[in-house]
């Protein structure tokens, strides 16, 4: 039995990107915790880096999860 190896999860046809070789692989070839997918191109997994990027900056700038500001809702409302 060998410890500290996980088996690579994944099926054929999909696309991930593996930022540890920093390359497009088809199907189960890194560990899960080494890829960014699944895509359902290899096109899209190409900008895999590009579409986190956007995905961060989309969700830093949603007021619902910007830590400066609070939204009310109906367990914070005032009783008269």
């Amino acid at each position: 039995m060998v410890f500290g190896r996980s088996k690579p999860t994944g099926k054929p046809g999909e696309w991930f990107y593996c930022i540890k070789h920093a390359k497009v692989e088809e199907g189960p070839e890194c560990p899960a915790k080494d890829r960014l997918g699944p895509y359902t191109t290899r096109e899209e997994a190409g900008r895999a880096l590009e579409t986190a990027a956007e995905r961060n900056r989309e969700w830093r700038d949603d007021p619902r999860w910007n830590d400066g500001s609070t939204v009310a809702g109906p367990e914070d409302e005032l009783e008269s």
